[in-house]
């Protein structure tokens, strides 16, 4: 088994005084599928931005691929390897998409790789963040946090607010985001039963904790647990 890329040991981290992850122990290994679930206000989202330095950790250390990383701002993290898409999107609305592509392209990164990815989005090239309907933007932000390079690729809430066929296709990317053996994909996400559907390995949080970390299966075949903790159920 590969060596994890991303670790948590035991990380407690918030805003400010406040703490709102306690305690979390986790690794992301190469090539890995996680989905992250669990109830508004459980800690989801909060994971993510302690990985990427967005908060205060507390106690605990975040380590890359070996190396510590808790001194490295989050322009530093991203640079390393790790690639935030944030539920807020956050792509530059006074630019249109090919600049918002362009201002993000590491390495070898070009945008017929994002066109081809998401062919609307060539359609739509030039025009700007605002001109852009909610899929579109979300479209974006994937492909600008893609064109950084990363090797783990944390995705918050991609789906929300978003129509069924959206999210169909989005789910179709990740897929094939995942089927590089290189990338790991870390999905946090409300709707329990495609991010099982996508993942091989779950985590459940509540609480600012992990109450559940295992195969994706066995989770999807403990219906009680899910109800406890999310308020939903997986259909057989």
């Amino acid at each position: 088994m590969a060596d994890p890329v991303l670790q948590l040991d035991a990380v407690t981290a918030g805003y400010g005084p406040t703490h709102v992850l306690r305690a979390i122990d986790l690794d992301v290994r190469p090539g890995e599928r996680l989905a992250v679930i669990g109830r508004n206000g459980a800690g989801k989202t909060t994971l993510l931005k302690t990985i990427m330095g967005l908060t205060r950790t507390h106690s605990g250390s975040v380590r890359f691929r070996g190396q510590p990383i808790d001194r490295l701002a989050p322009f530093r993290r991203n640079a390393a390897g790790l690639g935030l898409v944030p539920q807020t999107r956050d792509i530059f609305s006074s630019l249109t998409v090919e600049e918002n592509l362009i201002s993000a392209m590491r390495g070898d990164a070009t945008l017929d790789e994002a066109y081809d990815l998401f062919p609307r989005l060539k359609e739509r090239r030039r025009n700007g963040g605002t001109q852009l309907s909610g899929g579109e933007q979300q479209m974006l932000a994937i492909a600008r946090t893609l064109m950084t390079r990363p090797e783990v690729i944390l995705l918050d809430e991609p789906l929300e607010g978003l129509a069924p066929v959206i999210c169909e296709q989005l789910m179709q990317v990740f897929e094939g985001l995942a089927a590089d053996s290189t990338r790991a994909v870390v999905l946090v996400e409300q709707h329990a039963e495609a991010a099982l559907a996508f993942a091989t390995r779950a985590v459940l949080m509540a609480n600012g904790a992990i109450v559940h970390d295992g195969p994706a299966d066995d989770l999807k075949q403990n219906p009680e647990l899910l109800h406890r903790h999310v308020g939903v159920g997986i259909e057989a």
